[in-house]
C-alpha cells in the first residue's frame, strides 16, 4: 500500500539542530513491546520502514532489540541519523539483514559544534561506509547536505575530507534539481536538498489545490502511536488515530484518511493544515517531484 512508513521509535534527539524544529510533544520512547505490536501491522503494508520521524533512532536505549524485531518480521529498514552514535552500532547495522540504507545528516555536526575538531565525528562515519562495502556491498549510504548556496563553507570542509578519504574529486558545480542523490563511490551517495518550512497554521494560506506524497505513498506513526498522513506533521496536528489503541487497518479505512488520500490523488488539499504547508508548492506542475525525507538513490 505504501512505499514507506515512518515509524518513530523516539522523538528525542541527542543534539538540537537549527534546521530542525523544537518538538512540542512530550518526550517519548516507544518501548519494545509497543514497537512489535505496531510493526506487525505496518510490515505487510509497506516496502520500507524508516525508524524516525523526529528524534535520533540510534539514541534509543533498546535499538538492538528493535533491530532484531525488524529482522524477525523481515522488514526492510532505512535509518536516518546524525551519525554521532554510529560507532556504537556500526557492526550490528552492517551485519543486519534488514537495513537497506543509512542516511547520515552531516550538516548536524557543525550546526551544533562549530568549534570542535570534526575528525572524531567524521572518521567513524567514513569507516562505516568502508565496512559496509566489505560486509554488505548492497547497502546504500547517503551523506546528506544542504545545498551549496546556503551552507557553502560547511560543505567545502566535508567535500575536502571525503575527497581525501576516498581518493576522488567532487564536482562543486553540482545541480540540485530533480535528481538530488549523486553517486561518488560504490553505493555511497551525496544527497542535497534546500531548506524548507515545516507546515504551520502560522504560514500563509496556500490555497485548496495541490498534491502530496502524504497518505498516498507514505504515512507516519509517532512514538506515542499517533498516526499522521505526512512525515512533516511533527506535532500530529492531523491525528488520524492511535496505532496503540486501534488497528492500523481501521485508521486507514477511516473516512478522514480516505478523503485526504483521494484529495491528494485528485489535486485537492482537503485538510486545512495542508492548505498552510508551503512544501506542497514543490509538487506543482513544472516543479521537481521530490520529498525531503525520500532520498532513495535507486
Amino acid at each position: 500500500m505504501f512505499k514507506r512508513v515512518y515509524l518513530e521509535i523516539s522523538n528525542i534527539c541527542n543534539v538540537q539542530c537549527s534546521f530542525c524544529p523544537i518538538v512540542e510533544k512530550d518526550n517519548k520512547l516507544m518501548d519494545v513491546t509497543e514497537f512489535e505490536e505496531v510493526l506487525m501491522q505496518v510490515a505487510p503494508l509497506t516496502e520500507i520502514v524508516c525508524l524516525h520521524l523526529m528524534g535520533e533512532p540510534l539514541a534509543h536505549p533498546k535499538f538492538l532489540d528493535i533491530l532484531a524485531l525488524c529482522e524477525k518480521y523481515e522488514t526492510r529498514i532505512d535509518l536516518t541519523t546524525n551519525g554521532i552514535l554510529i560507532d556504537r552500532y556500526a557492526e550490528n547495522i552492517v551485519h543486519s539483514k534488514c537495513v537497506r540504507q543509512v542516511n547520515f545528516s552531516l550538516q548536524a555536526f557543525r550546526d551544533n559544534f562549530p568549534k570542535r575538531d570534526i575528525h572524531p565525528y567524521i572518521d567513524p562515519i567514513f569507516a562505516f561506509v568502508k565496512r559496509a562495502q566489505e560486509i554488505k556491498p548492497s547497502m546504500y549510504v547517503n551523506y546528506r547536505l544542504w545545498n551549496q548556496q546556503s551552507n557553502a563553507s560547511d560543505n567545502e570542509e566535508i567535500f575536502l575530507l571525503i575527497e581525501q578519504e576516498f581518493d576522488l574529486e567532487i564536482n562543486r558545480a553540482i545541480e540540485v534539481g530533480a535528481i538530488k542523490s549523486k553517486r561518488i563511490w560504490n553505493k555511497l551517495y551525496l544527497h542535497f536538498d534546500s531548506r524548507f518550512e515545516w507546515p504551520s497554521f502560522l504560514l500563509p494560506h496556500q490555497g485548496t489545490q495541490g498534491r502530496c506524497h502524504g497518505a498516498v505513498n507514505h504515512i507516519g506513526i509517532h512514538a506515542d502511536g499517533s498516526v499522521v498522513p505526512c512525515c512533516l506533521d511533527k506535532n500530529a496536528v492531523i491525528n488520524l488515530g492511535n496505532a496503540k489503541e486501534q488497528t492500523l487497518k481501521s485508521i486507514l479505512e477511516s473516512e478522514r484518511f480516505t478523503k485526504m488520500r483521494q484529495g491528494f490523488m485528485n489535486g485537492v488539499l482537503v485538510e486545512d493544515f495542508c492548505q498552510h504547508c508551503t512544501f506542497i508548492n514543490r509538487f506543482k506542475k513544472g516543479k521537481p517531484n521530490v520529498h525531503p525525507a525520500v532520498n532513495n538513490p535507486v
